[in-house]
């Protein structure tokens, strides 16, 4: 067998998607004071959607947008590009924390892929969107009865999965490794995550939204009726603020407890041929997960590459996202040897890039909400990985919240609680690293929790991917 390392020989330490010759120019700097109506931090989905849908509510409203470095740049280009229905970062975690919202939740993540989809055609917006869905498959035995009672919440919850054997699931993506699987038809899209957030960008700018890029937001305060952001050349003083910084340390440190960044990695192969492509089949093109806790993502480009990532999740003590992160040579090996051992037939493919981001995760693993400053600044943080569609809703909760408005969004017990703060250091640290371990035994022991992850379950904190 072909060392899998070597395939990693040529991989450009870089994002697939952010290596674009059809990136856009960065927007100016801000090198002067300024006012708004609402200013926007962040150039993600999150500040991306917030923008765009307060000038589609109000035209006349005067919106800022600022990023750090550049908009697409961190989380938002270089994800996987899976935009999912599910705004509770799927079906099980949103059953263990909000069981009698989980329909609801359900039905307002539909309405909210589908807006997704209208926004996308209304503005042109070319990101190699599919409405193709997306399968969890099983490549352990104990793990085809968890896909059957998934399925079965499913339906309890007003949605529908298709349950494949392993010949079916082998007929649709051919992996000696699969041994059943269910099929998500409707909720999940494909897309080119860069050229989305590239796209909002152009039509926020259409619609009139000032942004500035390479424009960093390092304090933020009280003034007079309103808010001042600082910025390295000056200030904007705002009527309302809203926060998408994410996987970033938060203007507001009483919030900073609540996420922490944990670094995810993915490796993008060559394009792959015809034949190499006819060998495994994957005529429906959708996205693809396993099912274990240590899990891998997987989907086809629209050039027919294969991005395999997952799997690894490091945290860096003391919280710290440092651009030296992104790159990882031992989860990169593992990941090419995972490949191989899903894919035989593929034996001798390439990869071309090879990367890693920082995600922003709290401890109940989806999206919460908080207002500041009597009502003029909201925040939204901890989507742990699944933000691509889940921060058009968050832009609307945002919205809503800083107009003061009680809305069917608002009314949600998960947009009303936060979750529990993470512990200091370095407690953290080694909270963290238990779990790790112990997810990692839980897979090698046929998903057999150890009593660290029971009595996280019996808590709330616990995880099941």
């Amino acid at each position: 067998m072909v060392d899998p390392v070597r395939s990693l020989q040529d991989a450009k330490p870089l994002p697939f998607w952010l290596d674009d010759p059809g990136r856009p120019q960065a927007a100016s700097t801000l090198v002067s004071d300024t006012r708004c109506d609402l200013l926007v931090v962040g150039g993600g989905y999150t500040g991306l959607w917030t923008a765009l849908i307060a000038k589609e509510r109000d035209p006349s409203l005067d919106v800022l947008l600022i990023e750090a470095q550049e908009i697409g740049w961190a989380a938002s280009g270089r994800n996987g590009g899976f935009c999912e229905s599910s705004l509770t970062h799927g079906l099980g975690n949103g059953y263990q924390r909000w069981p009698g919202e989980l329909a609801r939740l359900e039905q307002l993540g539909a309405r909210n892929l589908q807006a997704i989809e209208n926004t996308i055609k209304r503005y042109g917006i070319d990101c190699s969107w599919e409405r193709t869905g997306s399968m969890t498959v099983a490549t352990e035995p104990y793990q085809v009865e968890g896909l059957h009672e998934l399925a079965a919440l499913a339906g309890r919850s007003g949605s529908q999965l298709t349950v494949l054997d392993a010949d079916a699931v082998r007929a649709e993506i051919d992996s000696p490794t699969f041994l059943g699987g269910v099929w998500d038809r409707h909720g999940v899209a494909m897309v080119n995550p860069a050229r989305l957030a590239w796209g909002l960008k152009k039509a926020c700018l259409e619609l009139g939204v000032r942004i500035h890029e390479h424009t960093r937001a390092t304090d933020l305060v009280r003034s007079g009726a309103g808010i001042a952001v600082r910025t390295p050349y000056g200030q904007v003083r705002a009527g309302r603020v809203a926060l998408g910084t994410n996987a970033f340390p938060s203007l507001l440190r009483r919030h900073r407890p609540y996420t922490v960044p944990v670094y995810d990695y993915a490796l993008m192969t060559e394009p792959l041929t015809d034949q190499q492509l006819a060998s495994i089949g994957w005529r429906n093109r959708q996205g693809f997960a396993d099912s274990a806790n240590h899990f891998h993502y997987v989907r086809l480009s629209d050039d027919n590459r294969i991005l395999w990532g997952g799997y690894d999740v490091i945290y860096h003590y003391g919280a710290r996202v440092r651009a030296e992160h992104d790159q990882r040579p031992q989860t990169f090996a593992v990941l090419a040897r995972h490949f191989f051992e899903t894919f035989p037939q593929l034996a001798g493919v390439r990869f071309s890039h090879a990367w890693g981001g920082a995600i922003d995760t709290c401890t109940r693993f989806s999206v919460f909400f908080d207002l500041s400053h009597g009502g003029k600044v909201a925040y939204a943080a901890g989507y742990t990985g699944l933000g691509v569609g889940a921060t058009r809703f968050g832009a609307e909760v945002l919205l809503d919240l800083l107009a003061g408005e009680r809305t069917e969004r608002t009314a949600l017990e998960m947009v009303r609680r936060k979750p529990l703060p993470f512990p200091p250091e370095p407690i953290r640290s080694a909270g963290i690293g238990i779990t790790q371990w112990s997810l990692a035994r839980a897979d090698e022991r046929a998903g057999r929790r150890n009593l660290w992850l029971r009595s996280l379950d019996r808590l709330g904190l616990g995880f099941d991917s």
